[in-house]
C-alpha cells in the first residue's frame, strides 16, 4: 500500500444493503439480483411451510412482490434475508388460513343419500401417490436390508417379518435364544443407522430450487413489475 489507504472487505450485510439503496433508486437489475440470491433459501421456507410445489412457488413471487412495493421501508435493523423470510411467512401463513376457511366449509350434503364411509377411506388411502410412496419406502427397506451381515439379516426377517417367536426363531437357526435376540437388535440397529444417513443426505436436496425454476419465478416477477410500471405511467 502506497498511500497509507486500508483496504475494507464488503459484509454481507454491507451488500444487502447496497443492493437495497439501488432498488430504492430505480435500478430493476438490482431487484433481480436479490432474487437469484435468495431465491433457494426462500423457496424452501415456502416449500415446507405449504407442503405444495406450485403453491410455494406462488407464494414466493407474492412475497417478492410485496417486498418491492415496501423495500422503501427497510431500514437495515434486521438482515435482509430475515426481512425477506418475514414476507414469505406472512404470505404463507395467510395462505394456509384461506385454506383452513374453505376446509371448514360443510358441504350440505343429503341425508337421505347413503355414505359408504368404508369405502371411501379405502379409496383415499389407495391413492396412486401414497401406493408410490410406500414403494419407495419399501424398495428402500429392502436394499438396506440386503446389506446386513446375512447373520443378522435372517434374524430380522424371521422376528420382524415373518414375526416368529423367539423361540421359534432359535430353534430354526439352532442358535440360543439369547443369540436370537442380541442379533435381532444389531439388525435393528443398523437398519436405523443406515436409514439415518439417508435421510441425512437426502435433507440437503430437499425442495430443491433449480435453474429452470429460478428462471420462472424471476420472470414472472419482473414481468409483473413492468406491467405495474406501465399502468402508472413508467415510474
Amino acid at each position: 500500500m502506497t498511500d497509507g489507504a486500508v483496504t475494507k472487505s464488503v459484509s454481507p450485510a454491507d451488500d444487502d444493503l447496497s443492493i437495497v439503496r439501488r432498488i430504492v433508486a430505480g435500478d430493476h437489475s438490482a431487484f433481480e439480483l436479490l432474487m437469484r440470491r435468495y431465491n433457494r433459501r426462500l423457496y424452501r421456507l415456502a416449500r415446507g411451510a405449504l407442503r405444495n410445489d406450485a403453491e410455494a412457488e406462488d407464494a414466493l413471487q407474492e412475497a417478492y412482490l410485496s417486498a418491492y412495493r415496501s423495500i422503501g421501508q427497510f431500514r437495515g435493523d434486521a438482515a435482509l434475508f430475515t426481512w425477506l423470510t418475514r414476507l414469505v411467512l406472512n404470505e404463507c401463513f395467510g395462505r394456509l388460513r384461506r385454506e383452513a376457511r374453505r376446509q371448514n366449509v360443510i358441504p350440505m350434503v343429503d341425508s337421505s343419500v347413503p355414505v359408504d364411509l368404508d369405502e371411501m377411506t379405502a379409496h383415499d388411502s389407495g391413492t396412486p401417490d401414497n401406493a408410490a410412496a410406500r414403494g419407495e419406502m419399501r424398495a428402500l427397506l429392502e436394499r438396506k436390508l440386503d446389506d446386513l451381515p446375512e447373520a443378522f439379516r435372517i434374524v430380522f426377517v424371521l422376528r420382524s417379518i415373518e414375526e416368529m417367536s423367539i423361540q421359534d426363531a432359535a430353534r430354526c437357526l439352532d442358535i440360543p435364544e439369547a443369540t436370537v435376540r442380541s442379533r435381532h437388535f444389531r439388525a435393528k440397529s443398523l437398519l436405523r443407522e443406515s436409514l439415518a444417513k439417508e435421510i441425512d443426505l437426502a435433507e440437503r436436496d430437499l425442495f430443491e430450487f433449480g435453474g429452470s425454476q429460478c428462471d420462472r419465478v424471476v420472470a414472472r416477477v419482473l414481468s409483473r413489475l413492468a406491467t405495474e410500471r406501465r399502468r402508472d405511467g413508467g415510474r
